[in-house]
C-alpha cells in the first residue's frame, strides 16, 4: 500500500516522499547523488538474442506482457522469457545481491526502488529516453505523460519508467445516490449538508479502510492540506521542512477530519475494517462514499453486486480552497538493472510495450489508465475510467504520496497518528505535533538518505 499503486499489490496506490509533480515539471532531487554506473554508449550496442522479463503478478496478471513478449520475439527473431509472481520482490532481492538479475523488471510494491538507486543497482535512463520513440519519431521521453515520468526521476536522472497508473480519490455509490435523489458533493460544505441527509436515511456518509490509514492520508489529509495551504504546503511536508507537519494547513485538514467524526459521518466499525471489508460495505450501500483509487473495480469485481454502479470523484474540498483540482496519482515503475545482460534488448522491448497501440490495448483489456500520451484518449474506456481520465486531463497539478516509500518508518508514524485522530483518541493539535515530532526524528537521522522535491 505504498506510494506505488496497490494494483501493484492487487490494487495503491501510489512512488517515493510525497512527490508532488506539476504536469510537465521536473522531478525530485536527493541530497546525495546516486552513483549508478553508466556504461558509455550502451544504447548504441546491439540487443542480445535472449531477454528475461520479470513482472509483478497482481490484479492485472502477466498475460499481457507474455503476449507482448511472444509478439516481440517473433518480430525480432529473439527469445523472450516473461515470468511473474505475486511476491516477485522476494525472488529478485537475492538476485540483485548476486548480480544475476533479469534484463527488465517490474519488481512490485515490496521492492525498495530508491534503495536500489542508491546502491547503483538501477540503470539511469536519460540516454535511452533521448532515442527515437516507439514509432521511430520524436524522442521516447515524449511518449510519456511528463508528470508521471517525473515520479521516477531524481536529481535530473530518470531511473524508473511508468506504465499503467492509478488516480486516487473518492468513489460514491451512484445507484444509492440516484435512488435517494442525492447529488455527489463538489465541496466540503456540500458534503456536510449531504451527510446529514444520508444519516437520516440510515446510511453512513463515509466508510474507510481502518486497518490501512494510508487510504485516509491520500484521501482526506493531504488533499485538504493542499486546499488549505496550497501545493507549497505539501512540498514543505515532503521536504521535511521544519514546522511543515504542524502548519496551519495540516491542522485545518485534521480539523475537517475530526468534524466528520464528531458529526457521526464515518461508518460505525470502519476503524477495524480491512480494505476489502470497507469496500464491500460501500458496494452494499451501507456507506455512500469511500476513499480509494481507480483499482477499486478490478479489486472488487468478483464480489461486485449486480446492478450497482459507482462513480469516481475528487475529495470534496472547501469551496474557497487554493488548489481543488489537483489529482493524486500512483505509478507502477519498470526498471532496467545495472547488471542486466541485455540492456538494449530490455530498452527496445519496453519501447515496444509503450507504443501507442500496445498502451491502448492495455487500457481496454485491463481497465486501467496508461502513462503513454494519447492512449487513454484513443482507447474505448470502461465506464469506471471515464471520469478519472477526465479529471486527470483537466488537472493542473498531479502529486503522489511518495514519502511512504522514501521514509517507511516515518510513514508508519503518520499512519498511527491519523488512526488515533480518526478514532477520537487525539485532537488536531496533538495530531499535528505528533507528525512534526516524527518529521524531526526522520530529518535528524543521519542514516536515512534525504530526498528533496524541486519543481
Amino acid at each position: 500500500m505504498a506510494g506505488f499503486n496497490r494494483l501493484g499489490k492487487g490494487a495503491l496506490l501510489i512512488l517515493s516522499a510525497i512527490a508532488l509533480v506539476g504536469c510537465g515539471k521536473s522531478g525530485s532531487e536527493a541530497t546525495t547523488d546516486p552513483v549508478a554506473p553508466k556504461p558509455a554508449g550502451w544504447v548504441n550496442d546491439k540487443a542480445g538474442p535472449k531477454l528475461e522479463v520479470a513482472s509483478f503478478q497482481g490484479g492485472y496478471g502477466i498475460d499481457f506482457f507474455q503476449k507482448a513478449g511472444e509478439e516481440y520475439a517473433k518480430k525480432n527473431g529473439t527469445e523472450v522469457k516473461v515470468w511473474g509472481d505475486p511476491n516477485i520482490w522476494k525472488q529478485l532481492q537475492p538476485r540483485f545481491v548476486s548480480g544475476d538479475v533479469p534484463d527488465l523488471t517490474w519488481p512490485g510494491w515490496g521492492m525498495d526502488y530508491w534503495k536500489l538507486v542508491k546502491e547503483g543497482q538501477i540503470r539511469e535512463l536519460n540516454e535511452a529516453l533521448e532515442t527515437p520513440g516507439p514509432d521511430g519519431k520524436g524522442k521516447w521521453r515524449d511518449s510519456f505523460e511528463p508528470g508521471l515520468l517525473a515520479l521516477g526521476t531524481e536529481n535530473g536522472k530518470t531511473y524508473m519508467l511508468p506504465y499503467h497508473f492509478n488516480i486516487n480519490g473518492w468513489w460514491y455509490n451512484k445507484t444509492l445516490f440516484v435512488k435517494n435523489g442525492w447529488t455527489a458533493p463538489a465541496t466540503y460544505e456540500e458534503l456536510l449538508t449531504l451527510g446529514e441527509k444520508m444519516k437520516a436515511k440510515g446510511v453512513a456518509p463515509l466508510t474507510f479502510q481502518g486497518q490501512y490509514p494510508y487510504y485516509s492520508i491520500f484521501g482526506l489529509l493531504l488533499p485538504w492540506t493542499i486546499s488549505s495551504g496550497g501545493i507549497k504546503a505539501l512540498d514543505d511536508m515532503q521536504n521535511l521542512v521544519p514546522g511543515a507537519w504542524k502548519s496551519e494547513a495540516v491542522v485545518k485538514a485534521a480539523t475537517m477530519i475530526e468534524e466528520l467524526r464528531t458529526k457521526g459521518f464515518f461508518e460505525k466499525g470502519a476503524v477495524g475494517m480491512s480494505h476489502t471489508e470497507s469496500q464491500t460495505q460501500f458496494l452494499l450501500g451501507k456507506a455512500g462514499m469511500i476513499p480509494c483509487g481507480t483499482w477499486l473495480f478490478s479489486e472488487m469485481q468478483q464480489v461486485w453486486p449486480t446492478g450497482v454502479e459507482a462513480e469516481f470523484m475528487l475529495p470534496p474540498a472547501p469551496a474557497a480552497g487554493q488548489d481543488n483540482g489537483n489529482v493524486c496519482v500512483g505509478i507502477e515503475p519498470w526498471i532496467i538493472p545495472t547488471k542486466a545482460k541485455n540492456p538494449v534488448g530490455a530498452m527496445e522491448f519496453y519501447k515496444y510495450m509503450t507504443s501507442l497501440d500496445q498502451a491502448t490495448k492495455f487500457v481496454e483489456e485491463k481497465g486501467t489508465l496508461m502513462s503513454i500520451k494519447g492512449a487513454n484518449e484513443k482507447a474505448k474506456l470502461p465506464p469506471h475510467l471515464v471520469m478519472p481520465a477526465k479529471l486527470f486531463g483537466a488537472s493542473k497539478t498531479v502529486w503522489a504520496p511518495q514519502f511512504s516509500i522514501w521514509y517507511p518508518k516515518f510513514k508508519k508514524e503518520i499512519e498511527n497518528a491519523l488512526a488515533s485522530l480518526m478514532n477520537g483518541e487525539s485532537n488536531p493539535g496533538d495530531f499535528a505535533q505528533r507528525c512534526e515530532e516524527a518529521a524531526d526524528e526522520c530529518r535528524n537521522d543521519t542514516k536515512i538518505t534525504k530526498h528533496t522535491y524541486a519543481r
